[in-house]
């Protein structure tokens, strides 16, 4: 299963690790998409970010 993680809001404000976070999924500006294949560890980065993110799958 593969999923679609955008970036919706920005990053300003947000604690360093949810900085790193959104940085390590690949993300840097808003309205930015990338695909992952899903697996738990992506998942949970997601779901850590997720006021951030909208997740959906492919």
């Amino acid at each position: 299963m593969r999923i679609r993680i955008r970036l919706v809001r920005s990053v300003i404000g947000s604690l360093p690790s949810q900085r790193r976070t959104v940085r390590a999924l690949g993300l840097r500006k808003i309205n930015q998409c990338v695909e992952h294949e899903a697996n738990p560890a992506l998942l949970g980065m997601a779901k850590a970010v997720g006021h951030l993110v909208r997740v959906e799958e492919i």
